[in-house]
């Protein structure tokens, strides 16, 4: 067997151990969430519904973590609409990246996002690309004050929008470890297959994340 085989092998056995992990996990928290509800049922244990609070907020994170190498690991296949409205996904996205409250932010993001932005996309991708790249941003936010990320969308030429997630702590090294497909994540990595997918573009400014979507020609 060639080395290629080899680890295209071992790439199609770690998916299906993830995807098993993740069912694991998903099973451990429906554990964890009933304990909560039987602890809540006694006030004196605040100590213990704190511990088990704690337990489910890791295990959301691990969920989380394990379904995004799934979703890097399956193929992009684009399904495009037209007039696909950029402020329908992007807040969608948002609210998705908080869901679980497992990140540091625990309040909505603020959005600002142009009227009018509107593209020939893939809704359901794009939106799961843009939340990856929301809940990037948030667990790498400047503070755990909830006011710190936002995220902006405007239109930077006739043929092109930008959305920018602002309030990230600063990359301290130019060229620091990448660890899927050359980013920092399962989350970036997904995300920018998908983005170039809709031939836009991904950067990651000192301070925050960047992304370029075209803009759907004006009939």
């Amino acid at each position: 067997m060639s080395e290629a085989n080899a680890l295209e092998d071992l790439g199609r056995a770690t998916l299906r151990i993830v995807h098993d992990l993740k069912n694991q996990l998903n099973g451990l928290k429906l554990y964890a969430t009933f304990l909560r509800k039987r602890l809540e049922r006694d006030e004196s244990l605040a100590e213990e519904r704190e511990t088990v609070a704690k337990l489910i907020a890791g295990l959301d994170r691990a969920a989380r973590d394990t379904s995004a190498l799934v979703r890097y690991a399956q193929p992009v296949e684009i399904k495009q609409q037209r007039h696909v409205d950029l402020e329908k996904i992007l807040v969608a996205a948002a609210h998705d990246s908080l869901a679980g409250g497992s990140g540091p932010l625990n309040e909505p993001i603020k959005c600002e996002i142009e009227a009018g932005l509107a593209g020939a996309w893939d809704p359901g991708l794009l939106g799961d690309a843009l939340a990856a790249l929301t809940y990037e941003a948030v667990n790498n936010s400047a503070s755990k004050n909830s006011t710190a990320i936002s995220i902006h969308a405007f239109r930077v030429s006739p043929e092109t929008a930008a959305i920018e997630w602002r309030g990230l702590r600063a990359r301290t090294d130019p060229e620091p470890a990448r660890s899927v497909s050359g980013y920092h994540s399962a989350y970036e990595a997904f995300a920018a297959r998908v983005i170039a997918a809709h031939d836009g573009k991904l950067d990651f400014p000192p301070h925050s994340i960047l992304v370029s979507l075209p803009l759907l020609e004006r009939d």
